[in-house]
């Protein structure tokens, strides 16, 4: 494990982090009366959905959850990696691996969404060498590729051992695998249809997604791969609880660079730093895809929400949200600088611990 502070460390570290009075809810309360069969009440259950190696919010996400995790403030499942290849599993081994979460288990879409844009180019960081130009500069616990599930299989595994009601899912780029999930049909881990299963063991799925307010402009998540969502939209059950986070909401949760290689200042061997230091990062990245992870875990306190609604795709990849007091979408909006300034510093304060 990398740094000096134990897990045990971590937990008694965390009552400076998280307000005694937090509500550590995964949806809305105000559903009570209305959900009392989804009876689950421990911590979040978070499988994480993520297109990694474009975008760095990415890996802010993936490190708020284990450091929320090593605070017992929800339990990290698996991470499915929603962009072909496998240097992109590479990069999640590692950043794994680095974190003290070496049996985290990994999924991998296959047939999924094809040569997608590629904003910042790091899956190849986990390959850094030291300066003999041989040794590997961060170790791994997967090496053999094909033990890697495919990304729907991993969902199927996972929700099968949980719960029900118990899952909060935390998408924060394609949907290639969820709508193979919502597809797929009975086998090992469980009789039950993809959709069936979502509708047993998730409470609710966080999106790093959605255009609200502006018909005419697409989502980017979803025009990459529109028959994907297209899918997903039309299989996800109606009864699961959907929370979208557009970007405008992270618009405003800016981690320069500068910043990041400085709130890592007592070593170079750290990925994260690493794909700063080696990659040009200064391209307008925001924390957009924290802001599901920050709600999943900490619960709905901390955001501004739309009332309840449905929510359908075109084949344009518009995201139309009709309210519906009974829907079972919602979405974040924008809130204040003040709270821009709030959330930044608790992505800084996870990224600064050793």
């Amino acid at each position: 494990m990398s740094g000096t502070m134990s897990k045990w460390m971590r937990w008694v570290f965390a009552a400076t982090l998280v307000c005694g009075n937090m509500v550590l809810t995964s949806c809305s309360d105000e559903d009570e009366a209305a959900t009392q069969d989804k009876a689950y009440t421990g911590v979040p259950l978070v499988i994480l959905d993520t297109d990694i190696a474009s975008s760095t919010d990415d890996l802010f996400a993936l490190e708020m959850l284990y450091r929320y995790d090593e605070q017992q403030l929800c339990r990290l499942l698996g991470v499915v990696v929603d962009r072909e290849g496998e240097a992109n599993a590479d990069f999640v081994d590692v950043m794994n691996t680095y974190f003290g979460h070496p049996d985290l288990p990994i999924g991998l879409v296959q047939n999924g969404i094809k040569d997608p844009k590629v904003w910042i180019d790091y899956a190849k960081v986990a390959h850094t060498t030291e300066v003999d130009g041989t040794t590997p500069m961060f170790s791994r616990t997967i090496l053999q590729h094909g033990s890697l599930p495919d990304g729907y299989k991993l969902y199927r595994r996972l929700l099968s051992q949980q719960p029900d009601h118990s899952v909060s899912i935390v998408s924060i780029g394609f949907v290639a695998s969820l709508a193979q999930l919502l597809q797929s049909e009975a086998d090992e881990y469980s009789a039950l249809s993809g959709a069936a299963l979502v509708r047993q063991k998730v409470k609710c799925i966080y999106l790093q997604g959605g255009v609200f307010g502006n018909a005419e402009e697409p989502d980017y998540n979803f025009a990459q791969g529109i028959t994907f969502a297209q899918t997903f939209f039309e299989l996800w059950p109606k009864d699961v609880d959907m929370v979208f986070s557009p970007m405008e909401v992270g618009q405003d949760v800016e981690y320069t660079p500068e910043q990041v290689i400085a709130d890592v200042s007592w070593t170079d061997r750290h990925p994260i730093k690493q794909v700063y230091m080696t990659c040009n990062c200064n391209t307008g990245q925001r924390m957009w895809d924290v802001m599901c992870v920050i709600q999943a875990v900490e619960g709905d306190a901390l955001f501004s929400l739309s009332e309840r609604g449905t929510i359908r795709i075109t084949p344009q990849a518009h995201t139309i949200f009709t309210p519906l007091a009974t829907g079972n979408a919602r979405y974040q909006k924008p809130v204040n600088a003040q709270w821009a300034a709030v959330m930044l510093e608790k992505i800084r304060t996870m990224n600064k611990m050793k």
